[in-house]
């Protein structure tokens, strides 16, 4: 096991945090024992307390998604907002540079895998309205327990379900404002819930359309007509889930429908861009068709409670993904047998379709009391490619990933501690069959073929329950993935090459190793920890001097710290913050020292996050929050062939406040985002794109939103 470095610091932290966050806690156990605050989480293959996972679990309430929705409709301005690990939202369709803990994370949808690792397009933010949303869990770190993909870790949003017998009806309407006449959003949706005892159902259906924005010097926001945004678009969702229990068992079956689309009526101010000017936009026609997202879900879930003193979960489901991005007349989309030299336009087009089952089977006292087994198989069928729309020609062939992958767990508990173990293996075969490059790669000929994987990704770790209310822990956990395959294939310029030559395809594992401490009591609660993880080859995007991401598979380290807490003086007051420290680091070349930062596109800024709530009566509740970002600079005067990798970040605090009013007609909730007005240019704007004055976006400016709600309930 890679030894955490510095380990002797690490655990004088926590023994110092412990120390001042000691009499704290007992205050809050003066004059009763404190009621714990049980927190459950599903995404590690079973319900299981957080406090008895070796790891950093992070749980966002229904009532934080609420307060943070209305603040702003935005899934990665929530888990910025939430999750200490979590890079700063773009505000755009586009995901690129959202990293969790300086790597990719895996999203799910109840289980469902909504990334797609094969091309990674940086699209997957936007599959399901915020609405139907229960909670989310977050695994942080490297991950195997869900599959390949998850070597940042896990970010499974949980869909709502019914929960008390009855029918409820709803309608939720927002709307928000920079009182310009181009930028109102409005959403509205309709839910529909019922519950008879062994039946239950869910149905919801939401319309939605977004205006233009503004930043705090009230000029009109740069719009991403080419990687996607979420600037004049309209969207719909529909979702319904219905199930059914027959005793210990139950059947369910969900369905999730989503497209967000462009309305292209705005396009990028060519005069307005600079070394000191952010992108803006004016009325007019982008070429071709607007982007948009388009995400079909479906998934039959069974579970047994009580199989032979155990519960069968077993899951069938199908994702079927595409994602269209503006059109453009880029040197690689050129060619002369189709139309004269610059000027062709194009735009590509993702598309990924899964089909998998997932089973697992818990048993608890297996042999002997205490010790709990899972054991499992997931079998996952993906088919991606990348197509230009316009021509027809295909940019990445069809990529068959195939996998299966057994895995055994066990946990043994006795008194205040809990050892977890367990090892997945992979086995999974990539197919390409014969494909032509672009012309602006040489029209190269590569030869089909396949790449296989196997790999056994093992974790292990332990809790220990030390005082009430307070946990250590220790894990080292593996997570398995590919490098964006796609992005290796389309861009081979060298002739007689072949999909199984090609060393760029072997996969990614990596190891975390993290150690930490929790405290959990009815007053509040606490945690820190200290993480480093590793890739031997990993993989890393450089951008060259013509704009064209190449893949580099080189070695990656991520080390940080996180800090988080919450204390509750009273049943009324809430006060809550986060501290996440990132440093990630990268070699030039396999060899070469490891004394580059990752930049933008791998990992966010060092980042601080303070909130207040105050349940003003038993009606209005306040909500005040900050957001501090702290300056990066990194790789000062540093390049690897064409790749410039230096990047410059000034850092910036944004505030926002949320109240709502619970009335005899429904629910009403007024929010500001950006309270201060302020002028900011985001995070990867600053960073990544800073060569490419035509993509350095602004923020928001000063926003306010008005949502209302009402639901109507009939008894059974």
């Amino acid at each position: 096991m890679t030894t955490i470095t510095p380990l002797s610091r690490a655990v004088a932290a926590a023994c110092l945090s412990m120390a001042a966050v000691n009499s704290f806690a007992q205050q809050a156990e003066a004059g009763a024992e404190p009621t714990m605050i049980e927190v459950v989480v599903t995404a590690t293959r079973g319900a299981k307390a957080v406090d008895k996972i070796p790891g950093a679990i992070s749980v966002i309430s229904q009532q934080e998604l609420a307060s943070q929705y209305l603040i702003a409709d935005d899934p990665s301005q929530a888990l910025a907002t939430f999750i200490p690990g979590y890079a700063p939202s773009r505000q755009k369709m586009s995901s690129t540079g959202e990293s969790l803990r300086g790597r990719q994370p895996l999203i799910l949808l109840d289980g469902i895998p909504q990334s797609n690792p094969l091309r990674a397009g940086m699209r997957e933010g936007y599959f399901a309205d915020s609405f139907i949303i229960e909670r989310i869990e977050v695994i942080n770190g490297a991950s195997a327990v869900q599959g390949m993909g998850a070597t940042g870790g896990i970010i499974n949003y949980i869909t709502k379900s019914p929960r008390a017998n009855g029918t409820t009806h709803g309608v939720n309407i927002r709307a928000s404002t920079q009182f310009r006449s181009d930028n109102l959003d409005w959403k509205t949706g309709y839910s529909i819930s019922h519950k008879s005892d062994a039946f239950d159902f869910l149905g919801y259906a939401a319309l939605q359309k977004r205006g233009m924005g503004y930043d705090g010097k009230g000029r009109r926001l740069g719009i991403d007509t080419v990687q996607g945004d979420t600037l004049d678009t309209h969207g719909d969702d529909l979702f319904v889930k219905i199930g059914k229990n027959f005793g210990d068992q139950r059947l369910q079956l969900s369905l999730n429908r989503f497209n967000l689309e462009g309305d292209g009526d705005y396009m990028k101010n060519p005069d307005a861009t600079g070394a000191d000017l952010p992108t803006s936009s004016i009325p007019g026609t982008p070429q071709g068709e607007a982007p948009r997202n388009k995400v079909r879900s479906a998934s039959l879930d069974y579970r047994h409670a009580n199989l032979a003193d155990g519960s069968l979960t077993v899951q069938l489901f199908s994702h079927e993904f595409e994602s269209l991005y503006g059109a453009t007349k880029v040197a690689t989309f050129q060619d002369t047998r189709i139309a004269p030299a610059n000027t062709l336009w194009d735009q590509s087009q993702i598309l990924a379709d899964k089909l998998g089952s997932r089973l697992t089977y818990v048993r608890p006292d297996t042999f002997v009391t205490g010790l709990e087994a899972t054991v499992g198989v997931d079998v996952l069928r993906d088919q991606t490619e990348q197509r230009l729309a316009i021509t027809g020609r295909i940019w990445v062939p069809l990529l068959k990933f195939n996998s299966t992958a057994p895995f055994a767990q066990l946990e043994y508990e006795f008194g205040p501690v809990t050892l977890r173990g367990g090892v997945r293996y992979e086995m999974a075969e990539l197919e390409v069959d014969t494909y032509t490059t672009l012309a602006a790669y040489g029209s190269r000929t590569v030869q089909g073929g396949s790449a296989e994987f196997s790999k056994a990704v093992k974790n292990i770790g332990a809790v220990w329950r030390f005082a009430p209310g307070w946990s250590a822990f220790a894990a080292s956990s593996e997570g398995f993935g590919l490098p964006d395959a796609g992005l290796v294939l389309r861009g081979v310029n060298n002739p007689d090459q072949s999909v199984s030559s090609l060393i760029s395809l072997q996969p990614i594992v990596t190891r975390n190793n993290e150690i930490g401490v929790n405290w959990r009591g009815a007053n509040g609660q606490f945690g820190i920890s200290r993480y480093d993880s590793r890739s031997k080859l990993g993989s890393v995007i450089r951008i060259n001097s013509a704009g064209v991401g190449l893949v580099e598979r080189v070695p990656t380290t991520v080390k940080g710290w996180e800090v988080s807490a919450e204390w509750r003086p009273s049943k009324q007051l809430s006060l809550s913050g986060s501290y996440a420290q990132t440093d990630g680091k990268t070699a030039a070349t396999q060899g070469a020292p490891m004394d580059l930062a990752l930049g933008a596109r791998s990992q966010g800024p060092d980042k601080a996050v303070l909130a207040g709530n105050w349940k003003w009566s038993p009606a209005v509740r306040l909500r005040l929050q900050a957001t501090h970002l702290f300056d990066r600079d990194i790789n000062v005067g540093r390049t690897v062939g064409t790749s410039n990798l230096e990047e410059n970040f000034a850092g910036y605090t944004l505030a926002d406040a949320a109240i709502t009013f619970d009335t005899g007609h429904g629910r009403v909730g007024v929010s500001i985002e950006n309270l201060f007005d302020k002028q900011y240019v985001g995070y990867y704007s600053q960073s990544a794109a800073a060569a490419d004055p035509g993509n350095t976006y602004a923020g928001r400016g000063r926003t306010l939103a008005v949502n209302w709600s009402r639901m109507f309930r009939s008894a059974r």
